[in-house]
């Protein structure tokens, strides 16, 4: 039996209660603005972002919990002791009570926050929470013994988890220089005629009707899923669907033109799923092979091509649908684009295969974290 058993054990064996945020702590925001980030400022700032600036005042001073009243709701939480300067559409959450951990309810937060708002939310997505809405959220309050062994492991394995994480992303920064490389010396292998796209295929970009997402329906991308098309959790309707003149299909290119450009996916299934302007969707001829044009498409001739014709001061930059189809691309017989996508595929897997390789094994040692915070975080509920 491990300590934390023992403990559990001997000081709350038939459960804990729950109660309201807004019973043990304080809620509030702070008064502060981007304008007043500074480089090398001395305190903390902690505005919307997982990304912490830096101020030369500070609002407070004190323990407590940081989290985005807009943007990444349930994502980013901040812990931090001592003086900082606070957002004003940031929260602060200062415990009051002697006998809540604060670290506890940073843990709490973190693993259970986000299904709380949306459970309470009308919409699939949350963009902004208020104060209310954090108040209400339920913490456990085993004894505070077991709250600090509980800190105690879950500090331990966060630590642990991002010594391997970073030695993970390590390695696969160093082989996607090398993908990269190599990508390039494989396409370049032979001296092919450069034609435009427009010529072996079509270009076409998605809806530029801002989107009504629904809880059922097609699932719906833009390039903040081009990495993961298939594991959006956005979705529209069958009807709002229908009104698509070009739906995707098998062999079908998906690349981003706005924000980011030139990130490619092949489609891969029948499976129905909508597409927002700021992707284009490319569909090869007979003489063009889906998935050489993915590898093409990441190869620096390519992005050159999409560099020249990137309206670099647009906000964000982007590049129109009918430039894309202006880029040049070498286009080998069928068998030699067999070859380069045999030669490719195995390398493209490590660095960037979410199902496997790299990203696969990142996503397991966070996967592995999450699910020990949560079980350490369950607690039988007493109610009286």
């Amino acid at each position: 039996m491990s300590r934390l058993d023992e403990l559990i054990a001997e000081l709350c064996p038939s459960g804990v209660k729950y109660v309201p945020l807004k019973q043990i702590a304080e809620v509030g925001t702070g008064s502060s603005d981007r304008v007043n980030a500074v480089d090398d400022g001395e305190y903390p700032f902690y505005v919307r972002s997982k990304n912490i600036l830096r101020s030369n005042r500070y609002l407070f001073d004190e323990e407590a919990i940081i989290i985005p009243g807009e943007g990444g709701i349930g994502d980013i939480f901040h812990y931090v002791n001592g003086k900082y300067d606070l957002h004003q559409r940031a929260y602060r959450i200062h415990l009051i009570d002697p006998k809540v951990n604060t670290k506890f309810t940073y843990y709490c937060l973190s693993a259970n926050f986000k299904k709380f708002i949306i459970m309470k939310a009308v919409n699939a997505t949350v963009t902004s929470i208020r104060k209310p809405m954090i108040e209400n959220f339920q913490i456990p309050l085993p004894p505070l013994p077991v709250q600090q062994e509980i800190v105690r492991i879950l500090d331990n394995f966060t630590e642990l988890t991002a010594e391997l994480t970073a030695e993970l992303t390590a390695e696969l920064t160093a082989r996607r220089k090398q993908y990269e490389y190599y990508i390039d010396r494989v396409i370049n292998a032979n001296n092919y005629q450069h034609i435009p796209l427009n010529d072996v295929a079509k270009v076409y970009d998605g809806t530029h009707q801002t989107p009504n997402y629904t809880e059922s329906g097609v699932k719906f991308v833009s390039v903040e899923n081009i990495n993961d098309l298939y594991g959006t959790t956005k979705r529209i309707s069958e009807v709002d669907f229908s009104k698509y003149k070009i739906k995707p299909q098998p062999g079908d290119v998906f690349m981003t033109r706005i924000g980011d450009v030139g990130t490619p996916a092949v489609v891969t299934t029948n499976e129905p799923i909508a597409y927002y302007v700021s992707l284009a969707l490319i569909r090869p001829n007979k003489e063009l092979l889906p998935q050489y044009l993915y590898f093409y498409i990441k190869s620096s001739a390519f992005r050159k091509e999409l560099y020249k014709r990137t309206l670099h001061t647009a906000v964000p930059i982007k590049i129109n649908k009918e430039d894309i189809g202006k880029c040049r691309v070498a286009v080998p017989p069928i068998k030699e684009q067999q070859r380069v996508i045999a030669l490719l595929s195995r390398f493209d897997t490590l660095c960037n295969d979410i199902s496997s390789g790299l990203p696969a094994e990142i996503e397991a040692r966070q996967k592995q974290y999450e699910y020990y915070r949560d079980k350490l975080l369950s607690f039988k509920e007493v109610t009286s």
